[in-house]
Order: structure tokens, then C-alpha cells, then sequence
């Protein structure tokens, strides 16, 4: 499927890692794909959200309100709580690192052994399921449309066809109406063909 994604597809998807790894989430979600459509150099769509009153730092200030940021330390309750029975986790990580090295407890990089179009990233491990349906949707709705490749407003409309993930509940609250974002896609693609 990848094999179909335009340069700027690709990208977005890209963008959409970065976004993870920016916000210190474990896996991509349906929000970093917003947030990677909102980017103006990779994203024809942007304009078009742009226009809807959607902007990147109120997607970003919705998903820090509605998920946080992401941190490989525990809670200061789950600290608080191994204290209490005598462990000390600075000492705990200091030993370890002491042991094996500095960055020992980072966990690697998911890559796979073969390089492909997006540079060796394992996407079934980044992706949630959420945000490979919308991968998958935005497959379907470039061959519902007949086109050849899968672009960014694919991606956008198998984002708003998918309409129960983070992105799509940002997206409603900010107060746009799915439906008439994705008349609006579907015109732009319309008009550019």
C-alpha cells in the first residue's frame, strides 16, 4: 500500500512520527496524523484545515488537555508508592546505568530489516489501530475516487471517514462538522484533478 503514497503522503506520515516522538507518546495516533496534515511544508491540506479555523498549537494545546505528554517516568504516586517499601528509583536507574552503560534502560529504535519508503520504520509497531485505519481508509477512498496514488487528502478524509479517534474528537469540539470538511476535501481534490 505505502508503495502508492505520494511524497507528500509520505511525509505526512513521517511528520506524524515526529509528532509522536515530540509529544513523548508511545505509538502514533490519530492525533499526530492531524498534527502532520496541519504542517504547512508538508501538507497541501493544511490550507484547507487552516481555513476551517484548525491550527497546529490548538490541536497541540487539545491533545496536552485531553492525553498529556508523554514520560518514561513513573507517576509521582507509583514513586511515591516504591519509596514507601525502600526502593529509591534514581538509585535503582544510577546502578543500572553504572552497570551497563549510560541510556541502558532507553529501549531501541523499532526499524525493520528491510529499508522501505519510510526508511526502515516497523509501522505496525508505531502505529496505533486507530491511525493504521486511517491508513487503510485512506487507501479506500483513493480507490473509491479512482486515483492512482494516495496523497495527503486521502489521508484527511480516511481520517474523517475513520471519526472516532483523538483527531476526529479535537476536530469536533473545535466545533467543525465532519461531514462538511469532508465535502470540502473532496471538492479540493475536485478542482486540483
Amino acid at each position: 500500500m505505502f508503495e502508492r503514497f505520494t511524497v507528500q503522503a509520505r511525509d505526512v506520515v513521517r511528520g506524524a512520527v515526529a509528532a509522536r516522538e515530540r509529544l513523548g507518546h508511545r505509538n502514533v495516533g490519530t492525533e499526530h496524523l492531524l498534527l502532520a496534515l496541519l504542517d504547512a511544508e508538508r501538507s497541501s491540506v493544511a490550507g484547507l484545515l487552516n481555513q476551517a479555523g484548525v491550527d497546529a498549537a490548538r490541536v497541540t494545546e487539545a491533545i496536552d488537555r485531553k492525553i498529556g505528554r508523554g514520560t518514561d517516568e513513573l507517576g509521582d504516586r507509583d514513586a511515591e508508592a516504591l519509596r514507601s517499601i525502600g526502593i529509591d528509583l534514581a538509585a535503582v536507574r544510577s546502578k543500572l546505568e553504572e552497570s551497563f552503560g549510560e541510556g541502558a534502560l532507553e529501549p531501541p529504535p523499532a526499524r525493520s530489516a528491510r529499508r522501505g519508503i519510510f526508511g526502515g520504520w516497523d509501522l505496525s509497531s508505531r502505529f496505533s489501530s486507530r491511525a493504521k485505519k486511517v491508513l487503510e481508509l485512506a487507501l479506500r477512498e483513493a480507490v473509491q475516487l479512482r486515483h492512482r496514488e494516495i496523497g495527503a487528502e486521502h489521508i484527511l478524509l480516511g481520517l474523517l471517514r475513520e471519526g472516532n479517534g483523538l483527531a476526529a474528537l479535537v476536530l469536533t469540539e473545535a466545533g467543525l462538522d465532519l461531514a462538511e470538511l469532508r465535502r470540502r476535501t473532496l471538492d479540493s481534490l475536485r478542482r486540483a484533478a
